[in-house]
């Protein structure tokens, strides 16, 4: 088997994706402007989306799974009074009502879809049904329905009303969540219908649009010496997780897969964390009576 070609670089980028591409398309265009052997991304965002999407490099990528499980918020625009069979813009309208709410009947609505919630996903979806995409099945015209699953929403709050048409809402939630699906079940409880129009995403867990780059900037220094200073630390990928400290000893351990003694932990017993060497991410495991049990290894 041929060995992938291009540079062993970790780190992370912090995209203020712009809307258009998919995920998929920007993290190829980084790979290449990177010249980097691994590439892949934390939580995918639509192509009509915005905002915040952290592509992972190299050994960050063994990190992608604890950023998608964070919470994440979004910003988004509902439009009232029309559903669409894509539950926004880009899709056809199906359904329109001429009741529209007060903003103190939106604010109402709110507190039933914050909470353990169970949320339908878009029919036009990257969800599995029988084995193949739904937005895949959605465009060949197959009848299906969609199963409900758990979402955790810890806020969902009305921002403003630029007019009776139009409402302005944020939402900070667990993994998994569709926005869409949040416009849509909204607008049916209200008797109103709606579908998204806007959607940015502003954080998603250690990772906010601070330190975000555009592509146009990535563009300009693409396969120049120049461009690993846009790179953001492995380590910040990590920053919602516990740290344990080890010294040598253990580490030359850790980096053989074996547990080992810790010299400081912020973890309590049982909880995944990650381990560090002289402030240098070596391992994500777990702490266990005194010890990091590591799970999976970086080789930096």
């Amino acid at each position: 088997m041929a060995r992938r070609k291009g540079r062993d670089i970790s780190g992370w980028i912090i995209l203020d994706k712009p809307a258009g591409p998919t995920s998929t398309a920007c993290v190829n265009k980084l790979r290449w402007a990177f010249e980097a052997k691994k590439a892949g991304h934390a939580g995918t965002l639509d192509p009509a989306a915005t905002g915040l999407l952290a592509i992972a490099f190299g050994e960050a990528t063994k990190c992608v799974p604890y950023v998608m499980d964070a919470e994440k918020c979004y910003s988004f625009t509902v439009r009232l009074g029309a559903a669409t069979n894509t539950d926004d813009a880009e899709g056809e309208v199906i359904e329109t009502a001429e009741v529209r709410p007060s903003d103190d009947e939106i604010r109402t609505a709110l507190p039933s879809f914050t909470g353990d919630i169970m949320q339908v996903p878009p029919k036009y979806s990257a969800v599995k049904i029988d084995g193949e995409r739904a937005y895949a099945l959605a465009r060949d015209g197959e009848d299906f329905e969609v199963e409900a699953r758990p979402l955790w929403v810890e806020s969902l709050e009305l921002v403003s009303r630029p007019d009776a048409d139009t409402a302005e809402l944020r939402m900070v939630c667990g993994k998994g969540g569709y926005v869409r699906s949040i416009a849509r079940d909204l607008g049916k409880a209200l008797g109103c219908l709606g579908h998204v129009v806007t959607l940015r995403r502003e954080w998603s867990g250690p990772f906010d649009l601070e330190k975000a780059v555009t592509l146009e900037q990535v563009e300009e220094l693409a396969r120049k010496p120049e461009i690993d200073g846009l790179l953001v630390p492995l380590e910040q990928g990590l920053g919602d997780l516990p740290r344990v400290t080890v010294n040598e000893a253990a580490a030359t351990r850790i980096a053989n897969g074996n547990p080992a003694p810790v010299v400081a932990s912020d973890a309590e017993f049982g909880e995944d964390c990650w381990a560090a060497h002289m402030g240098q991410a070596i391992a994500l495991g777990r702490y266990l009576g005194g010890e990091f049990h590591p799970s999976r290894v970086l080789n930096r």
